[in-house]
């Protein structure tokens, strides 16, 4: 059986991960796997002293240097596994039943690609232990982005349970296939959707975008449909902050307006500019 993977890192956005994925988990039905990938760039395993042999006092000196750097993983590595069972706890608490926990030494993304196939859905902090008031996304967020394959759900700090869902929509063959996956999948089950075409309100997007709420109402969904023109960004926010959506969903399907907005630098300006959660389908 496939898992929700919650990467837990003890940044501000740890607990909000948490909540989201066992929201999820509950929604999908499907385990809850947490996961801590210690950085080892940060914290390496041993130091490499090539070079330095018979440097006399300096030699003991950088063997002391390489001492501490053990001793900081290791409290890295305990500090971690405290962050899982807390975390483990906490979703237990939030009705979630098989809750398992994996650590590993080394890349996040490399880390995650191994457990890809393992996956169905991996939610991320927007906010990872780096970030600063000039840099409001976690530094390996997009490189993860860019490199897997399955659905991201990207968690703010504060949780908020979702209530109402907005669909970004761009009317291609592959886009409307997205939509297929995700109305069929029970995680937005019951909850009324938006679907917004940010585009020229012509007859050809009027009726594709119709045709794909209607397909979405088929399957049991309340759903509203509007085209808007304008900047895909700004548009998708204003709507969004018009009607107090949740959850943004976007799809990266083609070689359309939204994928471009997920390759390209809007993916930046959008992930820095959202006040909420924002689920990625690639």
């Amino acid at each position: 059986m496939k898992h929700v993977v919650a990467c837990i890192d003890g940044s501000a956005s740890t607990q909000s991960v948490c909540d989201y994925a066992s929201w999820a988990a509950l929604r999908l039905d499907t385990p809850l796997t947490l996961f801590h990938v210690l950085d080892e760039a940060r914290y390496p395993t041993e130091t490499d002293m090539t070079g330095n042999i018979g440097l006399g006092s300096r030699e003991a000196l950088l063997e002391q240097l390489a001492e501490l750097d053990q001793q900081r993983s290791k409290l890295a590595l305990e500090q971690g596994h405290h962050m899982l069972e807390s975390a483990k706890i906490r979703a237990q608490e939030d009705g979630v039943e098989q809750v398992h926990l994996r650590q590993r030494h080394g890349d996040l993304a490399e880390s995650l690609h191994e457990i890809e196939d393992s996956m169905r859905l991996l939610v991320m902090g927007l906010h990872g232990e780096d970030t600063t008031r000039t840099h409001r996304i976690g530094s390996q967020l997009e490189t993860v982005v860019r490199t897997m394959r399955r659905p991201i759900l990207v968690a703010p700090e504060e949780f908020t349970e979702p209530k109402s869902v907005m669909l970004a929509y761009d009317g291609s063959d592959s886009s409307r296939k997205g939509i297929r996956l995700l109305a069929e999948s029970p995680i937005f089950k019951g909850l009324p959707l938006h679907l917004v075409m940010v585009g020229a309100d012509t007859n050809d997007n009027h009726a594709a975008i119709e045709s794909a709420a209607n397909h979405l109402r088929e399957l049991g969904h309340d759903v509203r449909f509007e085209v808007r023109s304008g900047e895909i960004e700004s548009t998708l926010h204003a709507y969004q902050n018009e009607h107090n959506i949740d959850v943004l969903v976007m799809g990266a399907y083609g070689h359309s307006r939204i994928r471009q907005f997920l390759v390209g630098s809007t993916t930046t300006s959008i992930l820095q500019t959202t006040n909420s959660a924002l689920l990625l389908l690639r």
